[in-house]
């Protein structure tokens, strides 16, 4: 195949065989690769194009998340993340991801109001909570809990009212928190605590997750602006593998709490959202720095089946600039929190100075990701491993309703309906049972 630009715009060259050929359109975005529309391929080819995880296919176009693997560049409706990470807090991000812009100051007033005003659940929620085994996982949890949202609020599941689908974003935004430390609280056997109004969104979700009845709770402020840092770093990552699935099932005009609820569940796939706990394992199974150094060879020998976790990614081929912003967070609350243990921190920058230094890791492109230190930043906080994925989903729950709200009032969008290439038997006649040898 050939691409070529003509008088009418570009345009691909397909070749059939020795004497067929057939002109594709070629779209271009405001950045990033040119793609070539196939959407009438089989009507005028009867062929289908073959790509196992879509790695090669854009299933949509979006105004959201730009992603540039190579040279480690990850935007939010234009924004680097390393600024919003710096400067914005997650409720403003969320703006952004929701409207396309940043906030004037009496938009951002009245939207931190709107998400305040959201995040109590129904008092029946409670009693919902209780149908779970006590040693359920939280992301089980998670998924039945979300789900569940759609029969408390039936006046936002319209997905064909323009108001509904707006007041259903700020639900999920809102009250995605509370429904995660309601999930911690029932794993480890404490009473539910409610929203604040007078704290902000991270602390008042620290303090759900924190605060006991007989005794107050403050919020430590670093603690409350790495976990937001956190947040707003996880917030969206384009057309990921729960995203993508929220964008599936929404495509059949299933409501917004069921495709969210579809995303938390491809979320809890430890190829996904699981990483970070992974990458913590293996750094407490390394334990101290003497042992380095043997890992690294483990992970270099090409008959050794072992990984080092939270290095490379699926899209970055460059430093993930996530990865920056998540070393310092993790550098700021052991420091505040005042852990004197911090070998595992040590082991991690011994690991990332030998990725960034080392052929082996830099040919392979092998740059630590944010999995790498997101894991030693949580559970210095306090959380157990447990709640690394539903804070995960908690993050990126704005990214997938804006991706959601995007593709409703797309339209050019269609119900998903991947092709196959298929390899099995050919048609062939019933045999009766008393017949078969």
């Amino acid at each position: 195949m050939t691409s070529e630009d003509t008088d009418a715009g570009k345009h691909a060259t397909l070749s059939l065989g020795s004497n067929r050929q057939v002109e594709l359109p070629v779209r271009s975005g405001t950045i990033g690769p040119d793609v070539i529309d196939v959407g009438r391929l089989y009507n005028r080819t009867h062929c289908f194009t073959y790509d196992p995880g879509f790695t090669s296919t854009a299933n949509c176009s979006s105004r959201i998340t730009y992603i540039d693997g190579d040279e480690g560049i990850l935007l939010y409706r234009g924004y680097p993340i390393e600024q919003l990470a710096q400067s914005s807090n997650f409720v403003e991000v969320c703006y952004l991801l929701l409207n396309g812009e940043l906030p004037t100051q009496a938009e951002y007033d009245a939207f931190r109001n709107t998400i305040t005003r959201h995040t109590m659940v129904h008092e029946q929620m409670t009693r919902f909570f209780t149908g779970f085994r006590r040693d359920a996982h939280p992301m089980a949890v998670m998924c039945g809990s979300v789900g569940a949202l759609s029969a408390f609020y039936h006046d936002s599941t319209d997905i064909n009212d323009a108001y509904q689908r707006v007041v259903a974003s700020h639900r999920l935004v809102a009250k995605m928190p509370t429904l995660a430390a309601m999930a911690y609280k029932y794993s480890i056997g404490q009473p539910f605590i409610y929203p604040r109004n007078d704290l902000d969104y991270t602390s008042n979700f620290l303090q759900m997750c924190f605060a006991v009845p007989c005794e107050p709770y403050v919020v430590n402020p670093i603690v409350a602006r790495a976990l937001d840092r956190i947040l707003i770093l996880h917030a969206d990552h384009e057309q990921n593998a729960s995203t993508s699935t929220v964008r599936l099932a929404g495509s059949s005009g299933a409501n917004p709490f069921a495709c969210i609820a579809a995303g938390i569940a491809c979320l809890w796939g430890p190829a996904h959202g699981g990483a970070n706990e992974a990458a913590l394992r293996m750094l407490e199974e390394i334990g101290t720095m003497d042992r380095v150094q043997e890992y690294v060879d483990r992970a270099k020998d090409p008959n050794s089946e072992f990984r080092l976790m939270g290095f490379g990614h699926r899209v970055y081929k460059n430093y993930d600039p996530r990865a920056k912003v998540m070393q310092q967070t993790c550098y700021e609350v052991l420091n505040a929190l005042n852990i004197k243990n911090q070998q595992i921190f040590d082991v991690a920058k011994k690991l990332e100075e030998i990725a960034l230094s080392d052929s082996y890791f830099i040919e392979k492109k092998l740059y630590p990701n944010i999995d790498f230190y997101s894991g030693i930043t949580l559970r210095a906080i306090g959380f157990p491993l447990s709640m690394f994925t539903v804070l995960f989903a908690v993050a990126r729950t704005v990214g997938w309703i804006s991706q959601w709200k995007e593709m409703i009032e797309d339209p050019e969008q269609k119900i998903g309906r991947p092709r196959q290439l298929y390899i099995g038997r050919t048609e062939r006649p019933y045999v009766p049972i008393a017949q078969r040898g």
